[in-house]
């Protein structure tokens, strides 16, 4: 089979749960290498390798606190080692500290600010250096990035300051990023999930009453599953989305149409 991927390497940043497991599982089912990263819980990493290797994919786990630039370093030094460099990079890991913004501390403002935003600045800022090292390998471009940003780079979201914060950031970096590094063939786009069933969200879509009120502010009536992200995540980073860049791809079942706007008279 003709899978759309072969030859490439990819590295899956936060890539043992939720989103970033099916991406990485996704890449790896169309040919792709994958590093999957995670920091801390190594046999949830495991266990997304075995399952790729498992089902007739390569990859490898790598632990890594991607706002530790020293640490990014090492696991591209490692991709060049035992993988022979890479090609795209799925910028994913992330996470939330919630508070109310007079109770939000600086060490959650800056730990969300860190791990979500100078955290993809750090791989991004690597996985270019390793691009243009390398040259062209097994597609169109010289290498991709991919970005993992959230509907809330563009709705606001009162109790949660610092990660919305953090998601309009990558929002304008991946945009800026793309207009710098497009001239020598480096495309860089983005993915803006919606509400997703994840192990994050679970209290969400186990509560029948919470679920029907999130139902309420997406036109499509339903949650979103990480399938319809790894989908949208591996032709994003094929060549069959070469003219693709500088993207925000909203995956949101319509949630940034705004449906409590609507005129249901």
């Amino acid at each position: 089979m003709n899978k759309k991927l072969n030859g490439q390497v990819a590295v899956v940043t936060g890539g043992s749960s939720g989103i970033g497991r099916c991406i990485a599982i996704g890449l790896a089912a169309d040919g792709a290498t994958v590093m999957v990263n995670y920091f801390r819980q190594p046999e949830m990493a495991e266990e997304v390798v075995k399952h790729i290797v498992d089902h007739g994919g390569q990859a490898l786990a790598h632990e890594t606190d991607v706002s530790d630039e020293a640490a990014v370093q090492e696991m591209f030094r490692r991709l060049e080692a035992e993988c022979g460099g890479v090609d795209i990079l799925v910028n994913n890991a992330g996470l939330q500290q919630d508070a109310a913004f007079e109770d939000m501390t600086l060490e959650q403002w800056d730990r969300v600010i860190g791990v979500n935003l100078t955290g993809q600045f750090l791989c991004a800022r690597e996985a270019v250096r390793a691009f243009k090292r390398q040259g062209f390998r097994s597609s169109k471009a010289l290498g991709k990035i991919l970005c993992i940003s959230s509907v809330h780079e563009v709705i606001p979201w009162a109790g949660h300051i610092n990660y919305a914060a953090s998601k309009g950031g990558v929002m304008l970096m991946m945009k800026s990023l793309a207009q710098e590094v497009g001239p020598v063939r480096i495309r860089v786009n983005s993915i803006a999930p919606g509400a997703i069933r994840t192990p994050i969200n679970r209290e969400v879509w186990d509560d029948p009453e919470a679920l029907d009120n999130l139902m309420k502010l997406i036109p499509l009536k339903r949650i979103g599953e990480s399938d319809d992200i790894s989908r949208a995540a591996a032709w994003i980073c094929s060549d069959e989305a070469d003219y693709v860049h500088g993207t925000s791809f909203f995956v949101d079942g319509g949630m940034t149409l705004y449906p409590g706007f609507a005129d249901n008279g």
